[in-house]
């Protein structure tokens, strides 16, 4: 009797027993992925908590960076970079320059600009709006000197714009000068290409209206007209040039020609002929010139974008040439 009550549990099916696995395996599956979903959404929140918590940084620390400069500042000396080629798609571009010069004499509390020049030179209309701009802002300021610093170089456009300061000071290694005026060495017009042209057997094939319309045209014969033409435009060029620093600089030029010929000399040689006031640094100029020893900069520059897109560049093209230089030369 006690055999017939126990009841026995029937074996499971294989079907069953499948099904059952299946939805294991289904389970642990989901939990699985639920828990990289939720490991990636806190992933990415800490990564934007960190770039915000960067970012926040950024604006709290340097403000200036965004041309948001502090007006609250105390008594303090205005610092302007003027650096690399003067041109009005560079860094050295003449809205740049006069935008951070109007703030700098804008803040009551300037004692004076500094100009730090290390430039070759560049456009003569971009040099010229700036020595414009100072002489219209010393007139505006006049409780407000202007000086420059030539660093390493102060050239042509870049001496241009110095000679506007009310006195220029450089390194005694510097150098200054090159007041001349020249068309670019990399134009297509500073070549000529129809002696190659004839023993290729190239014909040039060239239509304009007007006959001077392909002024220096590199593919054709040299025009002694035309050539006459540009040298006068360099020559008026030069003379407006010439006149700015003779206004800026007043007597304080020596009476010698080659000053005007072209030539460089050092910032040493520059004091003996006039186009330099005294050697010196920014830093002794605002300490034993302006006696405000506080320096603020002013400088208009690229916002933090620009200026990653520009360094990725360059850490790519770096990166392409050291791949090309490791390839073995047949």
């Amino acid at each position: 009797m006690e055999r017939d009550n126990q009841k026995s549990t029937p074996p499971a099916s294989p079907a069953a027993e499948q099904d059952w696995q299946k939805d294991l395996i289904n389970r642990l599956a989901f939990a699985s992925l639920n828990e990289q979903r939720r490991t990636r959404r806190w992933s990415i929140f800490f990564k934007l908590l960190a770039f915000g918590y960067l970012f926040l940084l950024l604006f709290l620390f340097l403000p200036r960076e965004w041309g948001e400069l502090e007006t609250t500042v105390g008594r303090h000396t205005a610092l302007i970079e003027v650096q690399g080629v003067i041109d009005e798609n560079a860094q050295a571009s003449a809205d740049n320059i006069i935008s951070a010069m109007r703030q700098a004499f804008a803040n009551s509390n300037t004692a004076a600009v500094i100009l730090r020049i290390n430039s070759p030179g560049g456009s003569p209309v971009q040099a010229g709006y700036v020595y414009d701009e100072i002489r219209r802002l010393r007139q505006q300021h006049p409780d407000i000197p202007l000086y420059a610093v030539i660093s390493d170089m102060g050239a042509s456009g870049g001496y241009y714009i110095a000679a506007a300061a009310d006195r220029i000071y450089a390194d005694k290694a510097s150098i200054v000068g090159s007041i001349g005026v020249t068309m670019s060495p990399f134009s297509p017009s500073s070549f000529g290409f129809t002696e190659a042209m004839k023993k290729l057997g190239i014909e040039r094939r060239l239509l304009t209206s007007g006959e001077s319309k392909s002024l220096l045209d590199p593919f054709s014969p040299i025009k002694p007209g035309e050539v006459e033409h540009v040298k006068k435009l360099l020559d008026t060029i030069h003379s407006q040039f010439i006149a700015s620093v003779r206004a800026g600089r007043g007597e304080r030029l020596k009476k010698d020609p080659k000053i005007f010929s072209g030539l460089i000399w050092t910032g040493e040689e520059g004091v003996e002929l006039g186009l330099v006031d005294a050697l010196g640094s920014t830093s002794y100029v605002a300490r034993e010139v302006v006696g405000v020893e506080d320096i603020v900069d002013y400088t208009v520059r690229p916002n933090y974008l620009d200026r990653f897109a520009e360094r990725l560049g360059v850490a790519l093209a770096k990166g392409v040439f050291s791949v090309l230089d490791s390839v073995p030369q047949n």
